[in-house]
């Protein structure tokens, strides 16, 4: 698990032993083919999730945007707000992922205070990526 989390660009920046410490906190979820595994507009799982196996789509607004396959993950706004989810994301096939829940998180990040760093500057890349879409999208409807 600790070599999985050292591709989360989130938590690449760790030493091994705060690597090792941070996958004790994540859990294994199976999901079956077709299964969400959280639902936009919904407060489900209020985690941070790292694919382990298979794949998922992500859908906004009952349309598919993107396809996650291992290594990839999701939910790292989760990890800093109880909010609803953005977007569904469904197991495409059988899914393995690693989880973990904001609060085992925000205890480690309290020890760790570089990694809020990397998940204040990821979430600033998240919220510049949505603004220059939709100025593109206003832009297309002039």
């Amino acid at each position: 698990m600790a070599v999985e989390l050292d591709q989360v660009p989130l938590f690449n920046g760790l030493s091994q032993r705060q690597l090792k410490r941070l996958s004790r906190l994540f859990k294994e979820r199976r999901f079956a083919d077709g299964r969400p595994v959280v639902k936009q507009g919904e407060m489900s799982g209020v985690g941070f999730f790292v694919i382990a196996e298979g794949g998922a789509i992500v859908s906004v607004d009952g349309r598919d945007v993107r396809r996650l396959g291992p290594g990839d993950y999701f939910g790292e706004l989760a990890l800093i707000s109880q909010q609803e989810r953005a977007a569904t994301v469904t197991a495409d096939g059988p899914l393995t992922c690693h989880v973990i829940p904001f609060w085992d998180f925000r205890s480690f990040a309290k020890d760790n205070p570089e990694i809020m760093w990397k998940l204040l500057q990821q979430v600033v890349g998240l919220l510049t990526e949505e603004r220059t879409r939709f100025a593109r999208a206003s832009l297309q409807a002039s």
